[in-house]
């Protein structure tokens, strides 16, 4: 059984790991002030900034297995069946195209000025068929060195080999159904977060 491959920007684990260090060092830093009790309701806002840098760097991710694509945006998570693709975007960041509609990858930018040129001889080199264009041309985006890039090469790759396999019903495209799912767990939590700093802090205040 083919597994399933998990793509994250580069950059999240850095943002998202200098994001709680510096919410660590706060805390302790207001604990040592202030006390135990005043620190910890002071420096509510530093866990709520903890809860966004995972929510905004670290939970967002594109999940590429044998049955779908499955994009998890903060708000939303989208999962595409392999029936249901017909085109994968990068203009602006990665994006699915559907018969139902586009579903574009927070985790997945397309990158500005400098990625592209960052881009090297082997980044447009043995790229899936469906990235080039006319005259094998390709989008900033595609670049395999840029996160749209990556992640888009991740998707049409394995595309690429179940179509070659016949393991997609090529016929079962405008019935195939996209599954939308809200991030409901995670918007009450942050939501929870904010109505406890308001509620706690003015206690100690």
């Amino acid at each position: 059984m083919a597994s399933t491959d998990v793509f994250r920007p580069r950059t999240s684990i850095w943002f998202t790991g200098l994001a709680l260090v510096l919410v660590v060092l706060g805390l302790i830093s207001s604990v040592m002030i202030y006390g135990l009790a005043a620190g910890v309701a002071g420096s509510w806002p530093l866990i709520v900034i903890a809860f966004l840098a995972w929510w905004l760097f670290w939970y967002p991710r594109i999940e590429v297995s044998p049955s779908a694509v499955t994009i998890y945006n903060p708000l939303q998570v989208i999962e595409t069946p392999w029936e249901a693709l017909i085109n994968v975007d990068t203009r602006f960041a990665m994006k699915l195209v559907t018969p139902g509609g586009s579903f574009t990858a927070w985790a997945a930018p397309a990158p500005g000025i400098i990625g592209t040129h960052r881009g090297r001889k082997e980044h447009v080199q043995g790229l899936p068929a469906t990235t080039y264009g006319p005259a094998q041309s390709i989008r900033p985006g595609d670049l395999k060195n840029t996160d749209s890039g990556a992640a888009a090469y991740l998707v049409r790759s394995r595309w690429e080999n179940l179509v070659e396999a016949g393991a997609i019903d090529i016929h079962a495209t405008e019935a195939a159904l996209v599954n939308k799912k809200a991030n409901v767990l995670q918007i009450a939590t942050f939501v929870a977060l904010v109505a406890a700093g308001l509620l706690v802090a003015p206690l100690f205040y």
